[in-house]
């Protein structure tokens, strides 16, 4: 079986390098009877999808150039949040590629669990977004009650009707929201209301 190895460190992590875990990932994809088709090595950020080696490693699974990804730890694949690394989990299996953590050894989709795995980690995806909704709403309410404003400003009555007259009088969309002091894009939405 042909193997990718992703390895990630941090642009913080001062004097590190990839090389420890691709010693390591090296030694286990032959320990496991694997053939290393590439590896796939980014010194940046895992909370961001936009790291070079990480997107062409994507772009190979798609194209077949391998079956099975290895990396060290799910925090080393990516630090996006739950929803999003699920997401590239699924892109790997719909590609037809599995995967393999060497520190996790339940977050293994070469197995009878694979489906149990992402089953598993949807609803760890799903949770958060719950958790996310109840925060945000929490916070809004907390906002409410000191007096914030909450939603869309008002529309002003008058300044609507200012438009809407000078609209009908043939005046054009900048010429009113220069002489009110507003947009064009706001001009048309005034004068449609």
């Amino acid at each position: 079986m042909k193997a990718a190895i992703y390895a990630r460190v941090s642009t913080r992590d001062k004097g590190q390098d990839n090389e420890n875990q691709l010693r390591e990932l090296r030694v286990f994809a032959e320990r496991l009877g694997y053939t290393v088709y590439k590896e796939y090595t980014d010194q940046d950020s895992g909370s961001k999808a936009e790291r070079p080696q990480f997107k062409q490693m994507f772009l190979d699974a798609h194209q077949r150039r391998f079956e099975v990804v290895l990396f060290w730890a799910l925090d080393r694949f990516s630090r996006e949040g739950v929803a999003e690394t699920l997401s590239y989990l699924q892109n790997l299996s719909v590609s037809g590629v599995q995967f393999k953590s060497f520190t996790e050894q339940y977050l293994d989709s070469t197995g009878i669990f694979k489906d149990a795995i992402i089953g598993i980690l949807a609803a760890i995806a799903k949770q958060e977004r719950v958790r996310l909704s109840e925060r945000t709403k929490a916070g809004l309410a907390r906002a409410k009650l000191k007096g914030s404003k909450i939603g869309r400003p008002a529309v002003d009555a008058p300044l609507v009707a200012q438009v809407k007259r000078l609209k009908e009088a043939g005046t054009s969309d900048r010429a009113i929201g220069k002489a009110l002091g507003i947009s064009a894009g706001s001009v048309k939405k005034y004068a449609s209301n």
